[in-house]
């Protein structure tokens, strides 16, 4: 098993009324809630735009440098996100398919690479 990160811009997002987000949410709520039941959710969250930007931080120095909000020159920021636990590229490209549907917006999918074939690596160092 592995972990991927599905998750969209908040600029994806098309312009729509309360009752479309609504819906929206409905509709994706009854996709997790099927992850949830195969066991390959872990967490998910969403909402999130310019407005609920806390800070960024810089590295300076060696010495954080906070600033309000996210860098002036961002554009994009992350809309929502979700967590799976599956076995494979496959199975995570088909839960984002059924995500960006229900939704009705593009989804991007990473693959976290530290959490892939871990048992493997210790494997080959043991033998």
């Amino acid at each position: 098993m592995a972990l991927y990160l599905i998750a969209f811009n908040d600029e994806w997002v098309p312009d729509l009324t309360m009752e479309e987000l609504r819906e929206c949410a409905r509709r994706s709520r009854a996709v997790i809630e099927e992850m949830t039941d195969l066991g390959v959710f872990v967490f998910s969250d969403g909402g999130l735009d310019a407005s609920t930007a806390i800070c960024s931080v810089e590295p300076g120095d060696g010495t954080p440098v906070f600033t309000d909000g996210p860098f002036v020159e961002t554009k994009e920021h992350l809309g929502g996100f979700a967590v799976v636990d599956v076995a494979d590229d496959e199975a995570a490209r088909h839960w984002a398919a059924r995500i960006a549907v229900a939704v009705g917006w593009p989804q991007e999918v990473h693959r976290f690479p530290h959490h892939v074939s871990l048992s493997a690596e210790t494997a080959d160092v043991s033998a």
